[in-house]
């Protein structure tokens, strides 16, 4: 008898835990659930106020240094990370003039860093020939291509913030000019249609951002950057 009054009577305590687990259950899939919608509302949020794409970089106008004649090159300081201002001379050209030899300036042609240096002293270069490209590291800017169907989503004027690749925190920005073709236009070998099958790629258009002076920034030309436009 006492064995069949044991198995009548189920444990008290399995109720219980079936109920703690339900409420464990449910509570999980409510958290799930709040992050969820907390994810779906952030990225909603992002793609109604920016425009943002990582196809980016750091860039600034390229400045050539190039042989005012043809002759022997001497006196060439235009080493890497050289840095002079407008109308500095940098070497001279030795050219023959007639019977009498000439020595002829170098003027640095803007304010610039040499960036990359294409020559030695006493090589003999042609007039015209680039010796060096130099950029002022001063003011460098951002140039972002952004797709042609996004493009209506940009003006000039627009607030910018700027990631770039090893640097920490953002840079203010602001758009300064859309570009009036696409990155492809340019290039040596188009997009061109040779069937009548051709598939439509999207394109991207350059868009500049201005990000003020750069001066010890430690930014350079061609560093990738990331840059989210305000809408």
């Amino acid at each position: 008898m006492s064995n069949m009054s044991a198995n009548a009577n189920p444990t008290p305590n399995n109720s219980g835990t079936t109920f703690r687990r339900m409420i464990l259950v449910n509570l999980i899939i409510l958290i799930v659930l709040i992050a969820a919608a907390i994810t779906g509302y952030y990225f909603y949020n992002q793609s109604t106020l920016y425009l943002k794409t990582d196809d980016a970089q750091v860039a600034g106008n390229q400045i050539v240094v190039s042989a005012p004649a043809s002759g022997k090159l001497i006196n060439w300081q235009g080493t890497n990370g050289s840095t002079f201002s407008a109308g500095d001379e940098i070497g001279e050209i030795q050219t023959q003039v007639g019977n009498k030899t000439v020595d002829v300036p170098i003027d640095m042609p803007a304010n610039g860093t040499i960036a990359q240096n294409e020559v030695m002293n006493n090589e003999f270069v042609a007039a015209g020939t680039p010796l060096a490209y130099a950029y002022d590291m001063n003011h460098l800017y951002i140039v972002a291509n952004i797709k042609e169907t996004q493009l209506q989503n940009v003006k000039v004027g627009d607030q910018v913030d700027v990631w770039v690749a090893g640097k920490a925190g953002s840079i203010s920005g602001t758009v300064t000019q859309i570009g009036d073709a696409t990155a492809s236009t340019f290039s040596l070998l188009p997009d061109q249609s040779t069937t009548a099958d051709y598939t439509p790629v999207t394109q991207v258009v350059p868009v500049e951002i201005s990000i003020g002076t750069t001066a010890g920034s430690g930014l350079v030309p061609g560093m990738s950057a990331t840059v989210r436009i305000h809408k």
